[in-house]
């Protein structure tokens, strides 16, 4: 089993995604498990505030390091073993790559123990720099700004949870797709009915030569053109 614990304010925003198709197929089969710690729990002072005005000036507010410290350190409590990541412009870039090495390292720690990570999602202007200290993995999804990390943790879990086996319906349903070798593009596909609108499926494809279609599929397999 895989388990992630969210860190964040805005709960109504991830769950009723998690409570939806594969990830909900993977709760309910017992491979993944999602938390939540409402960070405004750990608040400071009456109002339970967790922002505060940066030093030195400037616009917007950055979240405060003792209700993010306090947020995580509760939940490693309960399990020391427990990885960080925070979603960050100044993070590797997310890829399948790094979405299969999570999911690897679930599959390999599953007959000891569930591979447990804690998702902080940041928000405000930013987050005071101290907090990168207890942070294991620092998650970049590309050169754009979210207003927040709920989005980010999302496409995380996601990307994660779809290659554990037992998740998707096919045995190979994750290893001919697009990005599972890199920069690789999967081939086209095509279903039912064979001619719309005067596009016709490939006669290939209905030969029932799988010789063929293999050679086929692989020669329009491609290369993603980056931008």
């Amino acid at each position: 089993m895989i388990k992630f614990t969210i860190v964040t304010l805005f709960r109504e925003a991830i769950e009723p995604y998690l409570k939806t198709s594969m990830m909900w197929k993977a709760t309910e089969k017992g491979l993944a498990e999602f938390n939540f710690v409402n960070l405004r729990d750990f608040g400071l002072g009456p109002h339970k505030s967790v922002d505060d005005t940066p030093y030195g000036g400037g616009d917007g507010m950055l979240l405060r390091c003792e209700p993010v410290f306090d947020a995580i350190e509760s939940v490693k409590k309960e399990d020391k073993s427990a990885k960080v990541i925070l979603p960050t412009p100044v993070g590797q870039t997310w890829n399948q790559k790094l979405a299969k090495s999570m999911a690897a390292r679930q599959s390999k720690s599953s007959i000891a123990k569930c591979q447990h990570y804690i998702i902080l999602c940041p928000h405000y202007e930013g987050y005071d720099e101290r907090i990168l200290t207890i942070v294991d993995y620092k998650i970049s999804l590309g050169k754009y700004i979210l207003t927040g990390g709920e989005l980010p943790a999302l496409i995380i879990i996601d990307s994660v949870v779809r290659l554990i086996p037992g998740v998707l319906g096919g045995s190979e349903s994750a290893i001919i797709e697009s990005f599972s070798d890199g920069d690789n593009l999967e081939y086209p596909q095509y279903t039912r009915p064979e001619d719309f609108r005067g596009m016709k499926v490939p006669e290939v494809l209905l030969s029932g030569n799988h010789g063929e279609i293999a050679k086929w599929r692989k020669e329009h397999s491609g290369k993603a053109n980056l931008i």
